[in-house]
């Protein structure tokens, strides 16, 4: 069993978490819900400032707000001190809605709008990473239509394998993302950026993937950016302010997981930074990181009720709970795993090993295959683990099946931060045809 946080087991046997037990809150609020220890959250940002801190670099800590967008969490990372990526006008909007410093928002983004670049830079936001071609002369016209000289990186693929799924890999030269360094686009991209009048380029960005557990990757990453400031240096007189590494440090969602710390994540990145740079006799700009999934993903418990059961003799054992795929795609998309316990019998022995199913008309909506839990009955509540990134944000209404809501617990008390949606929701923007004769 792994048990995060403030979680725990009480002394009637339930899962606690923040202090709350987790079949009141069921009670309280039904299932499906999405359950996230505050206390957690705000740890994971400290402990990146603490990490940073050791260090004595400059350095920036942005969350990457595309693995939980809500206001409640941009509250959250305003108060911690840390800046906050955004990846659209939608993301954008929550954060200012929120409260969250304009200046301290970086917006990312493959295929950024005009009318999405406009709503930033009306917004007076800090810092755009630049993707591609297209964006840069955009944003170049953009900014001189509002008389502003804009900050930006822009983004490098590195051609580096980030050893994970390829849906979340993104450094590989055949990525979407970014300015590819093999065919000479990101010197391209430097040299147009440092000639247009109305950008102001502060460094480069890289980010290889997602839910990285070997350091490894990451130095490679920086010597590849290094050696090419170095040309840039050489060749464009080009001294970079910023190298922004970007984020995918990995969380423990299984036994299998074996990620670093934070502060192991960062040391690595740091020592690195400080060998490649000290070589070529560069001076070391400001680092920035961008961690998402690791600040919000342990943090996070789903709550299912236990519905329909079906047992296949000699095959397997179906255990189907009030959710599924719509709040958690992930294991249909790319076969991620889980932990997760009966949450009203968390003292009990396992007894049996079954098949977790979803409740969408769709056979791959599986959460998780083969767990051992205690002999499961209609009414049970299963709690699945570490589902605090990339659940919500990544939900949808296959089936018509409306959203969960979203709780914080702290100290034995819980706010609903996210209501759940009705099925009134779900036809709020929907109209009839008008009826005609035939």
């Amino acid at each position: 069993m792994y048990l995060t946080g403030t979680s725990r087991i009480n002394s009637l046997g339930h899962l606690e978490i923040g202090g709350c037990d987790c079949v009141q809150l069921a009670e309280q609020y039904g299932t499906p819900l999405y359950i996230y220890d505050e206390w957690l959250i705000r740890e994971k940002c400290r402990r990146y400032m603490r990490a940073f801190e050791k260090t004595e670099m400059p350095f920036k800590i942005a969350y990457a707000s595309k693995a939980l967008s809500i206001k409640a969490v941009c509250q959250i990372i305003h108060e911690e001190g840390l800046h906050l990526d955004v990846v659209s006008g939608g993301e954008l909007y929550t954060a200012l809605s929120a409260g969250f410093p304009s200046k301290r928002i970086h917006f990312h983004g493959n295929n950024k709008s005009e009318e999405e670049i406009e709503f930033a830079l009306g917004s007076d936001i800090g810092c755009f990473v630049v993707d591609n071609f297209c964006e840069l002369s955009m944003l170049d016209r953009l900014a001189k239509k509002h008389r502003k000289i804009v900050p930006i990186l822009l983004r490098i693929t590195p051609g580096i394998e980030s050893g994970t799924h390829h849906y979340i890999s993104t450094g590989r030269q055949d990525s979407k993302f970014g300015f590819d360094l093999d065919t000479n686009q990101a010197y391209e991209a430097v040299n147009r950026a440092l000639n247009l009048s109305s950008i102001h380029l502060l460094g480069l960005h890289s980010h290889i993937g997602s839910q990285i557990l070997d350091a490894k990757k990451f130095e490679s990453t920086i010597a590849i950016m290094v050696k090419f400031l170095d040309t840039l240096r050489s060749s464009l007189s080009f001294t970079a302010e910023v190298l922004n590494v970007g984020g995918g440090f990995g969380i423990r969602y299984h036994v299998g997981d074996t990620p670093l710390s934070e502060e192991g994540y960062i040391q690595a990145i740091v020592s690195a930074v400080k060998e490649f740079f000290h070589n070529i006799d560069y001076p070391v700009p400001e680092i920035w990181v961008e961690p998402g999934r690791s600040i919000v993903g342990e943090a996070g418990t789903t709550l299912y009720t236990v519905g329909a059961i079906k047992e296949i003799p000699g095959i397997c054992k179906y255990v189907s709970v009030d959710g599924g795929m719509t709040d958690n795609v992930r294991p249909a998309l790319y076969q991620a795993k889980y932990e997760a316990i009966v949450a009203n019998k968390a003292a009990h022995l396992n007894e049996e090993t079954v098949d977790i199913a979803g409740k969408c008309c769709e056979s791959g909506d599986i959460l998780i295959k083969g767990i051992h839990v205690p002999k499961v009955q209609f009414g049970d509540l299963l709690a699945v683990f570490c589902t605090g990134a990339y659940g919500y944000s990544m939900a949808s209404n296959y089936n018509r099946i409306p959203r969960p809501p979203i709780v914080f617990v702290k100290e034995g008390k819980s706010t609903i931060v996210v209501e759940r949606e009705t099925y009134r929701d779900l036809l709020a923007k929907e109209h009839t045809l008008h009826k005609h004769n035939v």
